[in-house]
């Protein structure tokens, strides 16, 4: 009998609300994780579309119910994972704790409509900050590593950790973009600065030798001092930004968009070196395609089997976990020795 499956055949009368979020082997988590990633997808999808004109006038009233009601998922989520930790504090100041905290924070804040998010750019970046809860479909992957939840076909599930990798870099990168580049020349960013230079040279008009040029409003990158000429503002919304993205990922190059700002720059060349690790972790995964389909090599062999056991750390934790085992127990077990260790999780697991 599987240790997992006798581990939780072990504990009927565990709760579906707990198996959900802390039972990796159970149904109702992995339909809950499916739920929270197509939220996760829709999230993502209408931050995006938020940037478009005019979809993003006309339909927001839309893109506000699907916020909310994803932030409502997310918040159910987090609060549930916050109460059954086995240590609250060390969830909440946990990186994936952070992340489960980051992405519902910035939608409560704007609710709240405090005076301190009045500004155009605090609120710019709340809105930029919701792209990280991305990450909350990495942490789901991570988890099913680190719980040795391999699926039959480990082809099948490295290439779902591949997408889902690549669907976060893509997020993250293009929004970020957007936001340190793109925002530099938004409709609202070049009305104001034109309205500024307007009343400027109302007190100090310009020389009448000056070009017609000299009276329009041109975005500055804010580090080096350069202007942006306008056949260079490529950036003008999140969808833009991932054609440029995708592009940057694949071909290690800029293609016909590229930035021009610094902070652009930089964003630009830590896409270009995730889309070098990005590349190296396909090109793994197609060689062992090709290995088991051209050369008939098998996927459980021994090696691979052994690859894909579960650690004794993780067998003993797991027990802990679904209460078969206390504390004591537990440091007796790591002790042990290979054949006995076998014995004594069988015995606990009616094995």
């Amino acid at each position: 009998m599987n240790i997992a499956n006798a581990a939780h055949a072990h504990n009927p009368n565990q709760s579906v609300w707990r198996a959900m979020f802390t039972d990796p082997h159970s149904k109702a988590f992995a339909r809950w994780v499916a739920v929270i990633n197509f939220w996760i997808f829709i999230s993502c999808l209408t931050l995006a579309l938020e940037t478009v004109e005019p979809y993003a006038t006309e339909h927001a009233d839309w893109f506000r119910a699907v916020e909310l009601l994803a932030v409502a998922f997310f918040t159910v989520d987090y609060l549930s994972n916050l109460f059954l930790a086995a240590n609250r504090i060390k969830y909440f100041f946990s990186f994936w704790g952070l992340v489960d905290l980051i992405s519902i924070i910035p939608t409560y804040l704007m609710i709240l409509n405090l005076t301190a998010l009045q500004g155009g750019k605090v609120l710019r970046l709340m809105r930029v900050v919701r792209v990280l809860r991305v990450l909350k479909m990495a942490k789901m992957a991570v988890q099913n590593i680190a719980d040795s939840v391999v699926s039959s076909n480990p082809i099948v599930t490295n290439l779902r950790i591949y997408f889902i990798a690549l669907f976060s870099v893509m997020m993250i990168s293009s929004t970020l973009m957007f936001y340190m580049e793109g925002t530099l020349y938004s409709p609202e960013h070049m009305a104001h600065g034109q309205a500024a230079l307007d009343a400027q040279l109302l007190i100090t008009p310009l020389p009448k030798d000056a070009l017609p040029t000299d009276a329009k409003f041109s975005p500055v990158d804010p580090i080096s001092g350069n202007a942006i000429p306008e056949d260079k503002r490529f950036f003008t919304s999140i969808p833009a930004a991932m054609w440029w993205c995708i592009v940057t990922l694949t071909t290690t190059g800029y293609g016909d968009m590229y930035p021009v700002t610094f902070w652009g720059r930089v964003i630009g060349g830590a896409t270009m070196l995730l889309g070098l690790v990005l590349f190296g972790i396909l090109m793994n995964i197609v060689g062992k395609t090709i290995m088991v389909t051209l050369f008939g090599e098998h996927l459980d062999d021994k090696a691979g089997q052994a690859e894909h056991e579960p650690s004794r750390d993780n067998v003993v934790r797991m027990l802990a976990q679904l209460q078969l085992i206390n504390e004591s127990q537990a440091t007796e077990l790591k002790a042990l020795g290979a054949e006995e260790f076998k014995a004594r999780v069988q015995r606990a697991t009616g094995g």
